[in-house]
């Protein structure tokens, strides 16, 4: 501006303002300081001096650096996108030039508010006299639930480690070594396809104790769940959170994670539907639909748009019904042939409507319509602006089942892993319904993510080894693939049980961030690819022929 010069300098702790003025400052200084351009290395050295014109928005805003002495320690090419708050850069590019994009102001702060979360967690649980360990990274291929990444042996040809999706049966084995109280903030791995919430490589805080129940388990952990909320996002839990059954949170909210921050509960109307002649209706398993409050303005096209979102393939609904219970009293659907004034009112009378609401029905088999029902009730929330980040709202999902059958394979699978306890009321079923058994087993979910899970192990070889055969595994396969596990019960393993959290997750909520890339320093891409250094990639002939 004229005779004078202003350079931002930006380091980790923020932008400090410096000025270069010709009435004050040497010649050569000015000329040096207009060579100057985007994200060069420099050193400046002047005098503190009050700012002409303050910025509140800045810590610094108040102040400015009158420079005496400038270095130019490295000139830099020109950034690929902005360095900025709100940058210009989409993600792909982003990711390729990841150490630019951490000197945002936004993913450094995420950085840094999970540097934070994983010294509370430490703190907390070093309170509550529990023992880090660190588990070994390669490991046996035990291939129950996602597949695992495995690691040829060069000195064993043929013979393959496999890194740990867990680090479950070591956690086991620790409390068999009589250490009661374990954790790890630990690096897992799975290979499975990518969502929003998933990375090939991620982090658990992974937890056990010994001589345990479900409860003592669910008042330590969520204690830590308070403690991180209080020290780190300054909110006070107060009252315990809510505990809601599996079987409830399907009933209600059409989903194992349910978000609570609004209501808009699930409500099956089955009985009142079937049997009008409405063909949709009468050849369904199960009808069911949410009532959104001050919503019966909702235009043609809008509940077009609302008809469509739930015909998504991913969500599979066939259609939606649309009643309105009008301000005037006047009620309006797209069914008014099938039934009556009468007939829509009982509806109204179950979801406790009130003029002024919009009824949204679906209809098809249980478990696929409760699901569409699930996935609408979160678009309505997100429409409505129910679904705050800066509101929290936790609780625990517990009694899951313990066993889930598929029908391709014909099978049992564990819901949680193999080494889940059934509920010892239940264990008679497990000889004649399994379907039917419950698990000692619990997650912790906020605002529909599911943070954490667990539950009490098996700890009795006898059960275990019954466990293993209702999977499908023979005796030999299970002694092959968890044999050490077996013969450590054998020597006087004591009740046990645990939990694992999705640290990644958690940072991301905190953070108000949608995807656990934006809180992991160098994250893969959807692909499962890191484009930065170019990974997965080929290795050379003479590694390839040292290892097969």
């Amino acid at each position: 501006m004229g005779s004078i010069i202003w350079i931002d300098i930006r380091d980790r702790y923020g932008i400090t303002q410096l000025i270069f003025n010709e009435a004050v400052t040497k010649t050569e200084l000015v000329e040096q300081a207009r060579q100057i351009g985007r994200e060069f290395v420099i050193m400046a050295t002047g005098s503190v001096i009050e700012r002409s014109s303050k910025n509140q928005n800045l810590p610094t805003g108040e102040i400015e650096i009158l420079v005496v002495a400038l270095t130019i320690i490295n000139k830099s090419e020109l950034p690929p996108f902005t360095i900025e708050d709100e940058t210009d850069g989409g993600e792909e590019l982003r990711m390729k030039y990841r150490y630019l994009d951490i000197r945002r102001e936004p993913v450094r702060k995420n950085l840094e508010l999970r540097y934070r979360m994983t010294q509370e967690v430490r703190k907390y649980l070093d309170g509550q006299n529990f023992i880090e360990v660190e588990t070994p990274v390669l490991i046996k291929s035990t291939p129950e639930g996602a597949r695992d990444f495995v690691v040829p042996s060069r000195l064993h040809k043929g013979q393959f480690y496999a890194l740990p999706q867990s680090p479950q049966v070591f956690k086991q084995l620790l409390m068999v070594a009589g250490l009661d109280k374990y954790y790890q903030l630990v690096k897992c791995f799975r290979d499975e396809d990518f969502r929003a919430d998933r990375q090939p490589e991620f982090t658990q805080i992974d937890c056990e104790m010994s001589f345990v129940m479900s409860d003592d388990i669910l008042n330590t952990f969520e204690g830590l769940a308070k403690h991180l909320f209080q020290t780190l996002k300054n909110i006070d839990f107060t009252a315990p959170f809510p505990r809601l059954t599996y079987t409830d949170a399907l009933t209600y909210y059409g989903t194992d994670k349910p978000d609570i921050r609004f209501e808009m509960k699930i409500s099956e109307i089955t009985l009142l539907v079937k049997g009008k002649g409405f063909g949709i209706a009468d050849n369904a398993e199960y009808i069911g639909g949410i009532c959104a409050k001050n919503c019966s303005e909702y235009s043609r096209k809008q509940l077009d748009e609302l008809t469509e979102f739930v015909k998504k393939p991913q969500i599979g609904a066939k259609g939606l019904v649309a009643v309105k219970f009008n301000q005037d009293g006047m009620v309006k659907s797209s069914i008014d042939k099938f039934y009556t004034q009468d007939d829509l009112l009982k509806w109204k009378a179950l979801f406790n409507a009130e003029n002024g609401d919009l009824l949204l029905i679906l209809a098809g088999e249980k478990i696929s319509t409760l699901s569409a029902l699930s996935a609408l009730r979160l678009e309505m929330g997100q429409r409505l602006g129910l679904r705050d980040k800066n509101k929290f709202a936790p609780l625990w999902v517990t009694d899951f089942p313990l066993l889930e059958w598929d029908q391709e394979t014909q099978r049992f699978y564990a819901m949680h892993h193999p080494f889940t306890s059934p509920n010892p009321d239940d264990i008679p079923l497990l000889d004649t319904n399994p379907a039917d058994v419950k698990a000692l087993a619990y997650d912790l979910v906020i605002n529909g993510t599911e943070i954490g899970g667990g539950s009490i192990r098996i700890h009795n070889s006898d059960l275990q080894q019954k466990m293993f055969s209702i999977l499908g595994l023979t005796q030999e396969q299970a002694e092959k693939q968890f044999g050490f596990l077996m013969n450590a019960f054998k020597f006087g393993a004591p009740p046990h049980g645990g939990i694992a959290f999705g640290f990644d997750r958690w940072v991301a909520l905190f953070a108000g961030v949608d995807s656990i890339r934006d809180v992991i320093a160098f994250p893969k891409n959807n692909a499962g690819s890191d484009i930065m250094i170019d990974t997965p990639s080929e290795i050379s002939e003479t590694q390839l022929k040292e290892l097969f």
